[in-house]
């Protein structure tokens, strides 16, 4: 699944090749392809609110990029008929004329709606719809190649604040039913918030790996113009008063969420991938056992563990679950307690064994072995036959599903740090990044969890880790 296997001017070739032969150079160096699909709706596709079940759309015909500024949105071309780029220099100018608009912030800004209750904004968009001018100014927003959020408010330099304004905004200026938002702060600070249910982290990492090479290896230059261009189309909506109250509802409801949720981060530069590979951990397992150890040092149990593993190895493959927390963590979790009485050797064994598992673990997802969307699609057929099965009435799979520690990574050269709400109150949302001489812990929770204990923790942690695993080479000399 590393791209940076296949990622070489010679194999690039490959591709006109015929496949009876190209697929041996793919076996020589341990690449395969990867489901595609999902990348057909990085760009032109949105969310529509239906009732009961919502619909994903795509239209391949948009060439515009939807501007939201102060919550006004505008239409900005992106791409010629011909199917060129619009010259670079012509989208900057139609960018400082959407800054320098002397309109005042919106005051009833549509993207609200995006956050509220779905079968509530399905409702209201109709009444929205119904009327013909509103129609197909939603038509654009639906249509375009992706939304660019400029904001008017500066990010700080703390990852706290830019963690909530990426995720969230407290809802202002957003429009989250689209499957991407660019957003840039008014300070330069860049973003990237993704709408889910389309695609995974795996299609949305690689765009922005192509993007940071293509902006840090050729940057463009932009020529400032001295010509005024007209205002792109700015996109003024016929509230009705039933429209203008749902969206008063919707932003005190995504407020009160949203000032719900702490975030709490975590930079430890002691070491990082480099150390952990010299030392011949894989970084991702480490990390994993540092949050279950983590977690036990605060509450003395293991707890219920989510970690994603791509699966487009697959036709439309989505995710596996991992299970991170497991026997062999358990063991490791409780011999790193200060009165356990466990030695160097048996922690580096305990430590060897957690993450041998957590290689299986990994494997077993990958390649189509894990039990989880196994069950779960079960789960799905057997509720829309009105079938019951007690497995699903269970308690203990009641329990192994009400997720404690919901972990995702995207760590890339690209990403300053990623993060994500709680999938339930009382969850940890835990976003982390390992780089080369650094590692980072960005946690999210509710008032029933503290994510600050939680990375206090997981830095002394780190800090055991590292002073056992520094022992390995002498004690593998001896």
């Amino acid at each position: 699944l590393d791209p940076l296997k296949s990622d070489k001017p010679w194999y690039n070739l490959l591709r006109f090749v015929p496949s009876s032969f190209s697929w041996y150079a793919s076996y020589m160096v341990n690449a395969f392809p990867l489901d595609m699909v999902q990348y057909k709706k990085l760009f032109n596709s949105t969310r529509i609110p239906r009732p009961v079940r919502d619909e994903l759309v795509s239209y391949p015909s948009g060439s515009h990029v939807l501007v939201i500024h102060k919550g006004h949105m505008y239409c900005v071309d992106a791409v010629q008929p011909n199917g060129m780029p619009v010259d670079i220099n012509d989208i900057h100018t139609s960018l400082e004329a959407i800054i320098s608009d002397p309109i005042p912030p919106s005051p009833h800004p549509l993207g609200y709606l995006t956050s509220c209750k779905r079968d509530d904004w399905s409702r209201l968009r109709k009444e929205l719809i119904s009327d013909d001018d509103n129609s197909s100014m939603l038509d654009l927003v639906d249509s375009a190649l992706f939304v660019l959020c400029l904001d008017e408010k500066e990010v700080a330099e703390d990852p706290k604040d830019a963690t909530e304004t990426f995720i969230h905004n407290r809802g202002f200026n957003r429009w989250f039913d689209k499957s991407l938002q660019l957003i840039v702060s008014r300070n330069g600070i860049a973003g990237v918030n993704f709408e889910h249910s389309w695609g995974d982290g795996v299609a949305v990492l690689r765009f922005f790996n192509e993007i940071y090479k293509e902006t840090t290896q050729k940057p463009s230059i932009v020529t400032p113009s001295t010509d005024t261009r007209p205002l792109p189309k700015r996109l003024d909506f016929k509230l009705s008063d039933e429209l203008k109250a749902g969206i008063e509802i919707a932003r005190k409801d995504i407020e009160e969420r949203c000032d719900s949720v702490s975030v709490s981060t975590l930079q430890y530069h002691s070491f990082g991938k480099t150390f952990l590979k010299k030392s011949g951990f894989s970084p991702d397992a480490i990390m994993q056992l540092a949050f279950q150890i983590a977690y036990y040092r605060q509450y003395k149990c293991a707890p219920p563990t989510y970690e994603s593993c791509s699966t487009a190895g697959f036709k439309h493959g989505r995710t596996e679950t991992i299970r991170p927390a497991s026997i062999e963590t358990l063991q490791c979790s409780k011999a790193f307690e200060k009165d356990s009485g466990a030695n160097v050797a048996e922690k580096i064994t305990l430590i060897n064994a957690a993450v041998a598992w957590h290689s299986k673990l990994v494997r077993e997802a990958a390649t189509g072995k894990g039990f989880d969307r196994h069950l779960f699609a079960l789960k799905c057929l057997a509720e829309s036959e009105y079938l019951s099965f007690p497995i699903f009435e269970d308690p203990s799979y009641t329990k192994l599903n009400t997720i404690i520690l919901s972990t995702s990574t995207l760590s890339a050269d690209s990403v300053l740090l990623g993060g994500f709400a709680p999938v339930n109150p009382d969850s940890y949302g835990v976003g982390y990044s390992v780089q080369d001489d650094m590692i980072g812990s960005n946690i999210t929770t509710y008032p029933t969890r503290d994510g600050h204990i939680f990375n206090e923790n997981l830095k002394s942690v780190l800090n055991d880790l590292q002073e056992v695993i520094k022992s390995i080479p002498s004690t593998k000399e001896q």
